[in-house]
């Protein structure tokens, strides 16, 4: 840019070359907001969950289907553990809560001269339950039979059973 006495002399500034316009084109646009949404994407989850970590050395969180059954002196928990053993579970109960977790590894190895490759799974389970009652915790019983974990919460004061009446209308 350079100053130059303009008419009536006063100053103007002109600049000494013609600006150039970069066009952009639209795909290019939507490249820049799409990286630029996912590096947003990116750092809330992290913040949230914490870094991701090698997708393969991840281990894998399962909620396991629960049935809850109230008999009225106890509550009956039916939990599907598929390929689990009883030696890998821990169930912990309290007074009013349940918790089960369980810890499955899995690992496959060729033991041949030049192996080329090695396999792990983790599998990691975990379920909990508050109950509205509370229960005997000394009395709990657990069995796991077929991969099903039948859990049995005897109650510390079960509530009398109710029983319906039909009433006639004189």
């Amino acid at each position: 840019m350079t100053l130059k006495k303009g008419k009536k002399g006063k100053l103007a500034v002109i600049p000494k070359q013609k600006a150039e316009v970069i066009a952009q084109r639209p795909s290019e646009l939507w490249s820049d907001m799409d990286q630029l949404f996912n590096r947003f994407r990116t750092n809330v989850d992290d913040l949230f969950w914490g870094p991701r970590a090698n997708l393969m050395t991840v281990p894998e969180y399962r909620i396991p289907l629960m049935d809850i059954v109230d008999f009225g002196d106890k509550y009956e928990m039916h939990v599907e553990m598929p390929g689990i053993k009883k030696e890998d579970i821990c169930i912990e109960v309290t007074p009013t809560m349940v918790e089960i977790s369980a810890e499955h590894k899995e690992k496959s190895e060729e033991t041949r001269k030049n192996w080329l490759r090695q396999e792990r799974s983790n599998i990691d389970f975990y379920r909990s339950f508050q109950v509205p009652e509370t229960l005997k915790t000394g009395k709990v019983e657990a069995e796991l039979k077929d991969g099903i974990l039948k859990v049995s919460l005897p109650k510390a004061d079960p509530k009398p059973k109710y029983e319906t009446t039909k009433v006639k209308i004189k």
